[in-house]
Formats: structure tokens, sequence, C-alpha cells
């Protein structure tokens, strides 16, 4: 952009603030088409849009940034504050604030790969959600009849499981879910398969999921959220057995068992056939010899027993006891004699003295006892009046009369000789 020429009258032509702003765009844009940079991140603003705008800065300077939706999601790192990053893009001018920003195209972690980066940000958000937990993982069977397994059908991480598992379980089913284990849309082909397996196989023992050894990218699909979530969700008992012995991935981690190899995993998961044999023989053999001291002793025992009185004379208890029950009885009887003849001295003795008490005995010595009309016993002349019928009971047979007078108490005084 050419600068303005001076005036007719020499005086110079003023610019407008778009004009200045675009011929510094363009001088900005041609001269910083393709940079790199380096610095941390300061003020990371992540914009409901999917744009995260930042700051990056060091001892002397900042300068603004901004990574579209597009290049933030394709990151395998996320963007921090206090990260110090390496990232490539170009310079642009935003007139309406009439600043310059970095747009960047592509960054990582100076020092660290983006990968690295991305394992540890996301082994740090697993573990603070508990995923990793021990009280989580979930045992192994000791003898499983069905084995699940998640792997690539045409890899060498199938082919060592089946070999390991024919040699030394070959009872056991072995149920395949293929799935691709390395590149775009890994992740989300394991997920599933494991998802699908829990779902339409839970009848499964144990599930094996991994590949082979390889590069960090190309295992890079067992450290994804997508497969450590569908792991810890498995109601089967997971193993992970993921790359070589040295590599370790998410998946270890949320499994409930971690083998270094395919191969390892397959004998963790079964036990070894002949060695369950030669186990099984020793145990019979102790079981065997067992078994045969019980009986010696249990003989001795026999012996033992029938060499007892008891067992030579087996009727002489019985006589013993029933002798002691003749015993018994006798002395049950004289018991109860005595108790008779007590009890009849009591009651005649009883007997004596009521005798004594009953009004009948009085009769006996010439007194007798009169009844009024109503059947009570008289007891003075007011309980009864002339005309009125009275009983009269003697010790031999009764008096039946009919009053013709009575006198009271009072009458009676002097009155002895008169009718």
């Amino acid at each position: 952009m050419q600068m303005p020429l001076p005036s007719r009258d020499g005086a110079p032509q003023p610019l407008t603030i778009s004009q200045i702003t675009a011929a510094i765009q363009q001088q900005l844009e041609d001269r910083f088409a393709d940079v790199w940079v380096t610095g941390e991140l300061s003020r990371v603003t992540r914009a409901a849009s999917g744009h995260v705008y930042l700051t990056l800065k060091d001892e002397g300077a900042v300068l603004q940034a901004v990574a579209w939706r597009g290049v933030a999601s394709a990151l395998r790192f996320d963007l921090a504050e206090g990260m110090e990053i390496v990232a490539r893009g170009r310079i642009d001018v935003y007139p309406p604030r009439g600043s310059y920003q970095l747009i960047i195209s592509w960054a990582e972690p100076r020092g660290l790969g983006a990968l690295q980066a991305a394992f540890r940000q996301l082994l740090e958000k697993l573990e603070k959600e508990g995923l990793f937990r021990q009280e989580h993982k979930k045992p192994l069977p000791a003898c499983p009849n069905r084995i699940g397994i998640v792997t690539s059908p045409t890899g060498a991480a199938i082919r060592d499981i089946i070999n390991v598992l024919a040699r030394r379980f070959p009872i056991a089913d072995v149920y395949l879910m293929p799935a691709r284990v390395q590149g775009a849309g890994a992740a989300e082909e394991i997920a599933r398969a494991i998802d699908t397996l829990n779902r339409k196989r839970p009848d499964l023992d144990v599930l094996i999921v991994g590949r082979g050894g390889g590069s960090l990218e190309d295992l890079w699909a067992f450290n994804e959220e997508v497969v450590a979530r569908a792991i810890y969700r498995s109601t089967i008992p997971v193993v992970s057995a993921v790359g070589h012995e040295i590599d370790v991935s998410i998946s270890d981690f949320v499994a409930d068992v971690r083998a270094a190899t395919p191969t390892e995993a397959a004998e963790i998961v079964v036990p070894d056939a002949a060695e369950l044999r030669r186990t099984l023989d020793q145990r019979h053999e102790r079981l065997a010899l067992a078994l045969e001291a019980t009986v010696v002793r249990g003989r001795q025992r026999l012996d033992a027993l029938a060499a007892r009185h008891a067992f030579r004379s087996p009727e002489a208890p019985l006589w013993e006891r029933a002798q002691r029950v003749d015993d018994i009885l006798e002395r049950l009887r004289v018991a109860f004699s005595h108790r008779w003849d007590r009890l009849g001295e009591s009651a005649r003795a009883l007997g004596g003295r009521l005798e004594a008490l009953s009004p009948l005995s009085v009769l006996g010595r010439g007194y007798s006892v009169t009844f009024g009309p109503d059947g009570r016993v008289l007891r003075s002349s007011d309980g009864v009046a002339p005309a009125e019928t009275i009983r009269t009971r003697l010790q031999q047979g009764e008096i039946i009369s009919e009053v013709r007078r009575v006198r009271g108490a009072q009458d009676m005084e002097g009155a002895d000789g008169d009718e």
C-alpha cells in the first residue's frame, strides 16, 4: 500500500484508521505468513464455539494467539496455563481492536511430545476420577470356561493368545470380537467391541483387550479416554495386554489385571492343564494315603472296642439294668405303702375331729335342731309365728309341729311352770 502524497497546498493527506490498519495487516501477513514461536501459556480461555484464545509470553513480551476449533480439537494435549509450547502459525491483525495475534495451526509442549503430554494429562484426569482404584478391580476366575478377546483378527497378538490357550487350557471356549487396533477410529472400535461383549455375552468369564508391540503412535488407541471408560464400566474382568513389556498404556491402569504382552495375558488368564493334572495326581495320591490311614485307625479302634467286656458279654449290662429297675420298683412300692398308711391315719384323725364338731353328734346327747318354715335353723322365737309349721331334727328321725303360741325371751322368765 502506497503512502498518501502531499496535497496541492503542501499539507499531508491523512489516512483513515482502517487504511493504516489494512496496510499493517498486509505487511505482517506477508512478512510472517509462516512462523514458529515458543513461549509460556497464560490466560487460556475456551469459548463456547470451541475456539481457544490464549496469551504467549516470555521475559520481555506477550503475544496474543488463537487456536480455532478444528486445530484445538486435533491437538493431543490440553492447552493449559503455565505450559511452555512450541507453536506454528501466521501473524494476523484483528482490525476491531487494532491488535495482532498468532493464528496457531500446530503446537506441542516444549521439550515433551504431544503424545506424552496427552498421556500424562489423561492419566492425571482419570486418576482423580478414581478409575484406577484398587477396590474397583475384579478378580479373575481360576478356571475360565469362556474367554473373550478384543484385538485385530489378523495381528500376531491373536495368534499368540490362541496358541497359548490351546496349549495350556484347551477346554476353554474363545470368542473373538474383531477391532482395529491402530489408526483413526481404532479407539472407538475397541470401546464398541468391549461394550458389545458385555451386552451380548455377559456369560464370559474374562476379557483380553490388547495388541502386539509398536511405536507410541501405533499403540495410541489404548491411551484414548473412550477405551479407558469402556474398560472401567465392563462387568466382565478385563486383562490389558498392549505392546511389549516396556510399553505402558492407560488401558493397563484401568484394567483389572495388566499383562506385559498378549502371550503373558493368555498365561495369566488360564491355568496350565498339565500342571493341573500333576496337581490332581498329587492330591489324589495324598487323599488315597489319608483314606488308607483312616481305615487303619478305624480298624484299630474297632478291634479295641470288640475287646471290651461289653462286647464279649453284651447281655450283661441289660441284666444289670433290669435288676436296678426291680430295686427301684420295690423301693417305690414300700415308699408308697408307707405313704398310704400315713395318709389313712391322717384321714381318720380328721374324721374324728369333724365328727366331734358335727351337729349330729350333739343330737346323740339328747339335743335337737329345729328348722323354721323357710328351712333355716331357728335360733330365736322371732323367726316363727303361730299356725306355721316347723321341723325338729332328732338323732333318730324328726318331728313336724304346728306352732300354737310363740313366747319371746322375756316371756320365758318365771314361766317355766306355765303351759
